[in-house]
Order: structure tokens, then C-alpha cells, then sequence
């Protein structure tokens, strides 16, 4: 062994055991995108800042359809947990899993009622204008 190599070799093992952190490979799937989106976090990077990280290389890809870069807009979600999105304090490596699934957050709902209300007093409006056709006309 020549002594470049055992200086390199201790260096490097050195190194490895004291500052690292683990790291992950995960792979995030977007609503309505063609593919995943592969990327290699640490295990103990908060659920917040990988939605972060995934919005923006969603966008520096050019990905279809374009989303916004508001990270408390989205939910990530974990085929284990189940139906309820993960909390944004808590470590991506805590769940034991590196397939995750991104989706917008549903509108607000102030809009959703005022959407309903306009549609229903549309939907009214239409159904008593015919009421009080038909009751005249006879």
C-alpha cells in the first residue's frame, strides 16, 4: 500500500463516520404529472421543506401542469399512513417508506359556498321562472 493511499484511506474513513447524516433516495408523484420526481434528502429533512424542494424541481424540469410555489398549498401523502396527509414538522425518514405522493390543497371554502350559493339561486331562479310559467299559461 503506498502512503498517498493510507493517508487518502484514513482521511476518507475519518470523515465518514463523524459528520454524515443518512440519506434517502425518495421518489414523489405529482397529481396529473407524467412521472415521479427522484431525489435524495437527508432522513431527518422536515416534511415542509421536501414539498419545498420537490415544487421547485418540479418547475426547474418544466413539468405539466405547472403548480404554484406556495408550499403550504400541497399535502404529502404516504400509501402507509393512510388517507390523512403528513404533518409538515415531521421527518421524511420517520415513516420508513420513500414513495410519496404530492397533491394541492382543495380550494378554499369561502369560494366552494360561494360557488354552491350562485349556483343554487341560479338553479332556484330558473326552477320558479318555470313554475310560474306553466301556472300562467293555463
Amino acid at each position: 500500500m503506498s502512503r498517498h493511499y493510507q493517508t487518502w484511506y484514513f482521511k476518507k474513513k475519518d470523515h465518514v463516520g463523524k459528520s454524515e447524516r443518512p440519506r434517502i433516495l425518495i421518489k414523489i408523484n405529482v397529481v396529473g404529472s407524467a412521472g415521479p420526481i427522484r431525489f435524495v434528502v437527508n432522513e431527518d429533512e422536515l416534511v415542509a421543506s421536501v414539498i419545498d424542494i420537490a415544487i421547485k424541481m418540479y418547475a426547474r424540469e418544466g413539468r405539466l401542469p405547472v403548480l404554484r410555489t406556495k408550499l403550504n398549498e400541497f399535502f404529502l401523502y404516504t400509501p402507509i399512513v393512510g388517507s390523512e396527509a403528513l404533518s409538515p414538522l415531521e421527518m421524511i425518514g420517520s415513516f420508513g417508506v420513500r414513495n410519496f405522493l404530492l397533491c394541492k390543497k382543495p380550494s378554499q371554502l369561502t369560494e366552494v359556498t360561494e360557488i354552491t350559493r350562485k349556483s343554487s339561486s341560479s338553479w332556484k331562479s330558473w326552477f320558479n321562472k318555470s313554475l310560474s310559467l306553466k301556472i300562467t299559461t293555463q
